[in-house]
């Protein structure tokens, strides 16, 4: 008891730092975030009100800006899901199994990190495209996939799928397998341990990955871009149609559907904070952290 009070004393006094200094980073770090989050956050809205509520309403009830608003929601709608389902696919197969080619699907999960969305938007040109590899087949056949919705959507994917996959393959391998194979041994079958014992596991990492996989598929520019084709109306999303607008001097109407992004930026932020808040709460739920704590 005693050596545990003094250890918790020491990393105390060790930690102890001098209150300007404290002070001091407490101050740039709101500095910083005042200048460079706050204050553009505040120059969208800013703007989009510069003309009042009726000119606001207009440029967001616009067909343009309504279609680019449903498009974006289609694609996110389409590659949330799959994201999840090969995130969760992904996280089990490399954290519960051994298998040749783990680091190889480890390298790959990770390729859209080191990869410009732009270039993904041009493999993409490339292998789909009327001059590509099956653009001629996919043209005799009357199938667009390259400045259509399904390029989008394609890209949208390659773009998003990492988060949910990055973000439960710490949390799976924290907790290791023994749940999992005591499962087994009682006699449960694989879908029986994934769902009674795997899934409430990580449920709220779930969730976060989830949440970080649908923001990037909202706001994402670079390959959307390549592959769109800038169609007014058809294939165009929210931040390619800002892009028009912005390029057309109409600044009023731009900053009006930027601000509809700003809005998801804003409750995206709201539900990953509680979510944060749900995920340290059960942790320190949980009765080995009591126990500890009350060691």
């Amino acid at each position: 008891m005693a050596t545990n009070t003094l250890s918790r004393f020491e990393k105390n006094a060790a930690s102890r730092e001098p209150g300007w200094f404290k002070w001091a980073l407490i101050g740039i770090s709101l500095v910083f975030f005042a200048f460079f989050l706050l204050l553009p956050l505040f120059s969208v809205f800013a703007e989009a009100l510069r003309k009042g509520w009726e000119a606001y309403w207009q440029a967001i009830v616009e067909p343009d800006a309504l279609a680019s608003i449903k498009l974006t929601l289609i694609a996110a709608a389409i590659s949330v899901p799959l994201n999840l389902i090969f995130g969760v696919a992904a996280a089990w197969a490399i954290t519960k199994f051994d298998f040749r080619g783990k680091h190889i699907l480890l390298t790959l999960i990770d390729l859209p990190f080191s990869v410009s969305p732009v270039i993904a938007g041009l493999i993409y040109v490339l292998v789909f495209g009327a001059q590509g590899w099956f653009g001629p087949w996919l043209d005799a056949h009357d199938i667009k996939i390259v400045f259509a919705v399904p390029g989008i959507v394609l890209a949208t994917i390659f773009v998003t799928f990492p988060f949910v996959a990055r973000e439960l393959i710490p949390l799976m391998e924290a907790q290791g397998c023994e749940e999992e194979e005591a499962a087994t041994v009682l006699g449960a079958s694989g879908w029986q341990t994934f769902w009674k014992v795997t899934l409430p596991n990580i449920k709220w990492g779930l969730l976060y990955g989830v949440i970080l996989c649908n923001a990037r598929a909202m706001g994402e520019f670079g390959a959307v871009s390549v592959v769109s084709g800038h169609i007014r109306g058809f294939t165009n999303t929210i931040p390619l149609h800002v892009e028009i607008l912005y390029n057309e001097y109409n600044f009023a109407a731009a900053f009006a559907v930027a601000s509809i992004l700003a809005l998801l930026a804003l409750l995206t932020l709201a539900v990953k904070t509680w979510v944060e808040w749900r995920m340290h709460a059960e942790i320190h739920a949980s009765p080995i952290i009591e126990l500890q704590q009350q060691r």
